[in-house]
């Protein structure tokens, strides 16, 4: 059975609303069952396995009410044929995260690869951590023999899915560092690397990682308010911003309204210090920004000598990039 999860938001890194609050909507999730594609027939190579997305509206809430989904289409196996015959051979499974709806097929789902031993470690970290929440979990045996036979990757991808979506109907087991980890750690690892060396591609990791995120927790969950900020601050990190700084900075400005987490209100000023000085560049009026810098000082909120926005991410969630 697939859970239903309310209030979500499916942004497009690609066609955001210029009205922030225009993303605010709900979203859906994933639906799946494996079936296995004659992989010599699709293509020359023998260690290719991947199936079509499983859509069955009929299963959905008739309410529209979205739902989350989790599915392995496809494994690879690397390194390919010919390469680096030194390293050890291993499977690297797509995992794709969607909200569906019995209307529509998500439209912009998220992707992200994992090995087999990123799902083992997964596990068993949640196992030894939430023995009770786990109980009636199995998690597929690691073999000797046969590990790239297309039957055991799709036998091993059913179970991810199962145990991903175990994952994400319990509360306790949602909210674990160990799940954040696994969903977000690598592509963030390596976002950071490349934002420390002012290179624009961690934008694109970055905003895949924040619409993943976006799709499994709340709008203003922790999680995915710290992964916009980051964007926020990786969009705005060279004297000429990305392209897509305006619309990831409306989104942020959006998200920390009524906030209550005490937690992130640390980033909150360095956000409205950022916005305001975006919005200067861009010639955007920056008085609702000022204003409420201003209405904040008057509540004696100290408002100047503030840490910028990287640095407060860093004191939050300290990674690689430079601060």
């Amino acid at each position: 059975m697939r859970a239903a999860m309310a209030r979500r938001t499916m942004v497009s890194s690609i066609d955001v609303p210029d009205n922030p609050e225009d993303l605010d909507s709900p979203d859906s999730i994933e639906v799946g069952t494996l079936t296995i594609q004659d992989s010599e027939a699709k293509m020359p190579q023998k260690d290719l396995w991947e199936r079509l997305p499983h859509y069955l509206p009929q299963t959905l809430p008739e309410n529209n009410t979205p739902v989350l989904q989790f599915e392995i289409l496809s494994a690879r196996i690397m390194p390919p044929d010919g390469e680096d015959l030194k390293v050890k051979r291993y499977v690297i499974y797509m995992l794709t995260v969607r909200q569906d709806t019995r209307t529509a097929m998500d439209p912009q789902p998220a992707t992200i690869e994992r090995r087999y031993t990123d799902f083992r470690d997964m596990y068993q970290n949640l196992k030894r951590d939430f023995p009770q929440e786990m109980s009636n979990i199995d998690f597929p045996n690691k073999v000797l023999m046969g590990n790239f036979s297309a039957s055991l990757i799709a036998e091993r991808g059913r179970a991810f899915e199962d145990l991903l979506t175990h994952i994400a109907q319990n509360s306790t087991l949602r909210s674990s560092s160990t799940f954040l980890d696994f969903l977000q750690n690598i592509e963030l690892t390596k976002a950071c690397q490349l934002l420390d060396e002012r290179n624009d591609a961690c934008i694109p990791l970055l905003e895949n990682t924040f619409m993943l995120l976006n799709k499994i927790f709340m709008d203003r969950s922790k999680p995915v308010l710290l992964i916009l900020c980051r964007l926020v601050a990786a969009c705005t990190s060279s004297p000429v911003p990305h392209p897509s700084a305006e619309k990831w900075s409306a989104l942020a400005l959006n998200r920390y309204e009524t906030l209550c987490d005490i937690d992130l209100l640390p980033l909150y000023i360095p956000l409205l210090h950022t916005c305001a000085h975006l919005w200067w560049q861009k010639g955007r009026d920056q008085k609702p920004i000022t204003d409420r810098l201003t209405d904040m000082s008057r509540k004696g909120i100290s408002i100047n000598n503030n840490p910028t926005l990287m640095q407060a991410i860093h004191k939050l969630d300290p990674r690689s990039e430079t601060i």
